[in-house]
């Protein structure tokens, strides 16, 4: 069975790619660098060429929230209109747990227009909705920083390993469509603030942590509720410390 990964050189993309190969499939892994380009349309026609399934996991360059809209709105339309012409029956795309509930996030409308989009096409689908990756806790942490002490929320996150968010989509590409959403969460909730902290104890860096139920995540305030996944999700195996102690010993 032929695969289309599209965003197939990234940290999702190629964990994902690999793991289809070593099942048999016939994967191509779709990105700029590889000549496939969803927002200009280059060699989209030519990539999904007989395929099946495409996933979709590319991500937007810029986070400004013009930006991150007209990547996911231009991108999800080349594609879906793409895969249409092609003939493919299963689309399945990589989303966040939290859209819908959070409309002050820029990045979450964009990934709810995309989810719109992708319902509206005619397409068997399904969406994983993941909650944030073990490795975003640096971008979160960057995000925050500024002189003095960090501020950060002390609502809850479910964080989860990438790799355990790739076993899950390759899963999902091979099964049926489920034309609506999964979720896809860690093994342990952590509020954000003792998440950084850990974080910065692992990697040596002393900075003071501040819990401030006013403090923005991205340009938007959080409670428990807010990137936290359901009742029912599929739960990684990896917990943060087994991963922070991995990623220590990495070169």
């Amino acid at each position: 069975m032929k695969i289309v990964v599209i965003g197939g050189s990234g940290l999702i993309g190629t964990n994902v790619v690999a793991r289809l190969r070593r099942a048999g499939h016939e994967v191509l892994a779709a990105s700029p660098s590889t000549g496939v380009n969803t927002v200009t349309r280059e060699g989209l026609v030519g990539a999904l060429a007989g395929a099946r399934v495409v996933v979709d996991v590319a991500n937007a360059p810029s986070f400004e929230d013009a930006a991150v809209l007209a990547f996911f709105e231009t991108s999800g339309r080349n594609l879906l209109a793409a895969e249409a012409a092609a003939g493919v029956s299963h689309h399945v795309a990589l989303s966040v747990v939290g859209t819908g509930r959070l409309p002050d996030s820029g990045y979450l409308r964009a990934k709810s227009a995309q989810e719109t989009l992708i319902a509206a096409s005619g397409i068997p689908y399904t969406i994983l909705r993941a909650t944030q990756f073990f490795e975003f806790v640096d971008g979160i942490v960057r995000a925050s920083a500024e002189s003095g002490p960090l501020r950060l929320s002390p609502a809850l996150l479910q964080p989860v390993a990438s790799d355990d968010v790739a076993a899950v989509l390759a899963d999902l590409a091979v099964g049926a469509p489920l034309n609506g959403s999964v979720e896809v969460a860690g093994p342990e909730r952590i509020p954000l603030d003792v998440l950084a902290r850990r974080y910065l104890a692992a990697r040596g860096q002393p900075r003071e942590v501040i819990a401030d139920v006013r403090a923005r995540y991205f340009g938007t305030e959080l409670d428990d509720r807010s990137l936290t996944p359901g009742d029912r999700p599929r739960l990684g195996a990896v917990r943060f410390d087994e991963w922070l102690a991995a990623a220590g010993r990495r070169p």
